[in-house]
């Protein structure tokens, strides 16, 4: 398993100070998947519905990258303190199907924080309905732009 930097490292490099403080601590909860989630924010768990499916029966693959640009989406709003739009996603690899009823969490990270942009990474994990055994279905990052009222770019942190 590849470890992710230190939550401290990505702090110090990234010069996030005007960030929420939650956003940029480490989480120490138990995730619903039982291991120690030392990782990332829990941003939303929800459950996997059969109007979601592809016509193989397994949950739509968009349907998954859509829950997690809502999770980006959600704490880019927070640190930036105002509306952003998603710039692009990078690196989306399914790793297991997500089957109907499945618990589905989704976990942020905050990577990096540009002028106008921030670098949000997401993991998701499935969790089978009567199981306590979790594994994870996938992650990508997510890179999102700070938005004034007129649509244009603004910086992230007013200085």
């Amino acid at each position: 398993m590849l470890r992710r930097p230190a939550a401290a490292a990505r702090r110090s490099q990234c010069s996030m100070s005007h960030a929420p403080k939650d956003i940029l601590t480490r989480g120490q909860e138990r995730g619903s998947h039982g291991r120690q989630q030392d990782e990332g924010v829990l941003v939303i768990r929800t459950i996997a519905m059969p109007a979601d499916t592809n016509p193989s029966g397994d949950i739509f693959g968009g349907w998954l990258m859509s829950q997690m640009d809502l999770a980006a989406g959600n704490m880019a709003g927070r640190v930036s303190q105002g509306r952003c739009a998603t710039v692009s996603v990078e690196a989306l690899q399914f790793l297991r199907p997500v089957k109907v009823g499945d618990e589905v969490t989704l976990y942020a990270t905050l990577r990096k924080v540009g002028r106008t942009s921030m670098r949000i990474h997401v993991d998701a994990w499935g969790r089978p309905r009567y199981s306590d055994k979790a594994a994870k279905v996938t992650d990508a990052d997510f890179v999102f732009v700070a938005l004034d009222e007129e649509g244009n770019a603004r910086p992230v942190f007013d200085t």
